[in-house]
């Protein structure tokens, strides 16, 4: 399927959205880098998996106030293992900062690398297909492109 390439901004945006709801999970007491690990992990599909809410099929929190969503390029919905093969990439860092010290430092490079790669995707790539993407074979995209009531369209 060939969908049109998502706006950056609004991509942005939800970025941020989830990056704050992620930096909020931290202040979990004991387990918060854990707990904000796993939400980057798995923001795709947590919110729909415990609210069985439609709207948040194929979207974190801040794709779905964006108005975006996740497609897989093979047709499939937007799983457990989809979200976590997607957002590897950006989960990094926040793995490694698990470990006091010596895993900040390279949390930090790390994820500095990694985000400038990603970046450069987002904004090269014809379809805005960050390295997240290609690992799950996933595009980000409009939501009114891909639904016409509940079919999936071919654009």
């Amino acid at each position: 399927m060939n969908y049109p390439k998502a706006d950056i901004f609004k991509r942005f945006i939800a970025y941020l959205i989830d990056g704050i709801i992620s930096s909020i999970l931290i202040y979990v007491p004991v387990l918060g880098g854990i707990v904000s690990t796993v939400y980057i992990l798995t923001k795709d599909t947590i919110a729909y998996e415990i609210t069985k809410n439609p709207d948040f099929k194929n979207r974190s929190i801040g794709k779905k106030i964006m108005g975006l969503e996740v497609v897989s390029m093979e047709g499939k919905d937007v799983n457990w293992e989809i979200s976590i093969r997607r957002n590897l990439p950006l989960a990094v860092a926040s793995i490694c900062s698990i470990v006091p010290v010596i895993g900040w430092l390279i949390g930090m490079v790390v994820g500095v690398i990694i985000g400038i790669i990603e970046i450069v995707l987002v904004l090269t790539d014809n379809n805005g297909r960050r390295l997240g993407d290609r690992l799950a074979n996933t595009q980000v995209v409009y939501s009114e492109s891909v639904h016409k009531g509940n079919d999936i369209i071919d654009i």
